[in-house]
């Protein structure tokens, strides 16, 4: 056998040969293994054992190597078939508090009571409010959620009268189920048929395979805007979807890109309603973003607003302070326009899906298609795309994404909690990025009632199931048993990548020999039950 190290050997076929760094991440992948594993130091709070653990990227990232990515699916797919089609209903009952955490409550009342009196005596607080914010973080590590005292800033409120140009929506009585009707046949057989229901936001202009016909005329702004504000849309749906069904609808949604590059949505909804109440509900969901107004360009190029450290931006010409984003808001009056309003567009599919049929199956693939891909991802339609994407960041550059943008210089208003160094079409956002084109909310979205386990139950789940098979004990998960740490770049105690993809990669084998055979010892058994263990 040839050596690649041959040196007599010519180039051409030394370079023909294939790199094993990139036949082990291949194999890797292949066998499901992470292939950006982040090492992290866990220690042991009760035994006082330290060790250097790799974990899954998926778990600790935002980006997702393949393998990560598809297992991520497979468990999104698995929580959606779970709580589709219930018969039951979910029952989600807070845990009896602890003696430790009726300790901290009753130790904050004391605190807030010594706080409330040197206010009363005209006292300095602050070493008080430490104590108190102190204690707050204790509560919330001792397994609690939520703020005992609430929010402490006070909601900010506008009319909630409907628009005229959006029709009225009828509203059922509220009862306490979350599972939708049932329909009984002659034979008696009870069905739950369940909806999966598709909505798009409205057209910016004609176009033709994906791509405008004439970009000049195609409203990127109006595109960029309802990208941005896409989720809040959403949850708008929601709420008036349950006012109109008159019970607690649970839904399973996947926000995915539509080819033109907007957001769109796919939802599966536990129950049914009339398709001509569904359409009804969507023609008549609206948000309105009551922000600034960010139309009128007032800094641009070298003429920037600057940094005081004490008053924060000012107009470079005049000196005068820019008004601050709670100022800019309280500066809107009664007769104000929204910033944007959003809708959506008049393309609305509804399909009844019955639980256990190939209609069902079908749509949760669906449903989790692109979940491995960003929405920038799905970029297939050549260079005419590629320049629609451009043309779709450009307009997104120096549109505010939200109260902490800096882009709101541009326009005239200190961004909320500004600090020096911010520059208009440099947000470091989400929504900014190119791999997410405006929409920088959750790709799927879960009904708390929805199969009532979280996904990390989910995940537990199939977990416990692998070390069953094998033989292996689980131990129980503390939250609050261990602390993690990052480990430093370089440490000596961290092996090379490749040497820990190794190993992952032999345990993964020893796992799937012994599935394999166990799968060979139930044969003639139902095995569709069985959850992958990928």
């Amino acid at each position: 056998m040839t050596h690649p190290h041959d040196r007599a050997l010519p180039r051409a076929v030394r370079q023909a040969m294939p790199i094993a760094r990139d036949i082990l991440e291949e194999v890797a992948k292949q066998h499901g293994v992470c292939i950006r594993p982040v090492p992290l130091r866990r220690l042991d709070t009760i035994t006082g054992k330290s060790e250097i653990i790799d974990v899954p990227c998926g778990a600790v990232l935002d980006s997702k190597c393949p393998p990560c990515a598809k297992r991520n699916r497979q468990l999104r797919m698995a929580q959606c078939r779970e709580g589709w089609h219930l018969d039951t209903e979910p029952s989600i009952t807070p845990d009896e508090p602890n003696e430790e955490q009726r300790w901290l409550v009753e130790f904050r009342a004391d605190m807030q009571a010594k706080r409330d009196a040197a206010e009363q005596a005209g006292d300095d607080t602050t070493d008080l409010d430490a104590v108190l914010s102190g204690l707050d973080d204790e509560i919330n590590n001792a397994g609690m959620r939520g703020s005992v005292t609430g929010s402490a800033v006070p909601k900010r409120t506008r009319s909630t009268r409907r628009r005229q140009d959006a029709p009225d929506l009828p509203k059922r009585k509220m009862t306490n189920t979350t599972l939708g009707r049932t329909f009984t046949s002659g034979d008696g057989k009870t069905y739950r048929p369940s909806l999966f229901v598709t909505l798009t936001l409205p057209s910016y202009g004609k176009v033709r395979n994906s791509v405008p016909i004439d970009p000049d005329t195609y409203d990127y702004r109006r595109a960029a805007r309802d990208a941005l504000h896409f989720s809040k849309l959403v949850d708008r749906f929601v709420q008036n979807l349950r006012r109109v069904a008159g019970y607690d609808v649970q839904y399973f949604a996947a926000v995915e890109p539509q080819k033109r590059l907007a957001p769109h949505l796919h939802m599966a909804i536990r129950g049914t309603l009339p398709r001509a109440e569904i359409k009804q509900i969507a023609a008549a969901t609206y948000h309105q973003v009551w922000w600034p107004q960010a139309d009128e360009v007032r800094f641009d190029g070298d003429h920037l607003p600057v940094w005081d450290e004490e008053a924060g931006y000012l107009d470079p010409a005049t000196g005068e302070v820019l008004p601050t984003w709670d100022e800019a808001l309280d500066a809107l009056d009664e007769d104000a326009e929204p910033l944007h309003v959003l809708r959506f567009g008049e393309q609305v599919d509804v399909q009844g899906v019955l639980a256990g049929t190939p209609d069902a199956d079908q749509c949760i693939r669906y449903l989790s298609k692109y979940l491995t891909k960003s929405i920038g991802d799905t970029l297939d339609g050549g260079q005419a795309q590629r320049e629609h994407a451009t043309r779709m960041l450009d307009a997104l550059r120096y549109e505010p994404c939200s109260p902490t943008c800096p882009n709101w210089l541009r326009y005239g208003v200190q961004p909320k909690s500004a600090k020096p160094g911010m520059t208009p079409g440099h947000c470091r956002g989400k929504a900014h990025k190119p791999e997410h084109l405006g929409y920088a909310g959750r790709r799927v979205l879960v009904s708390r009632k929805w199969s009532n386990k979280t996904l990390a139950e989910h995940k537990q789940d199939r977990r416990t199931w692998v070390l069953e098979a094998l033989g292996q004990t689980d131990e129980p998960t503390d939250l609050h048993r261990y602390i993690w740490r990052p480990v430093p770049a370089g440490d000596a105690n961290v092996p090379p990548l490749a040497v820990r993809l190794l190993r992952s990669v032999h345990e993964r084998q020893r796992w799937r020999a012994h599935l394999r055979e166990l799968e060979a010892r139930a044969a003639g058994q139902d095995l569709s039950a069985i959850p992958q263990a990928a």
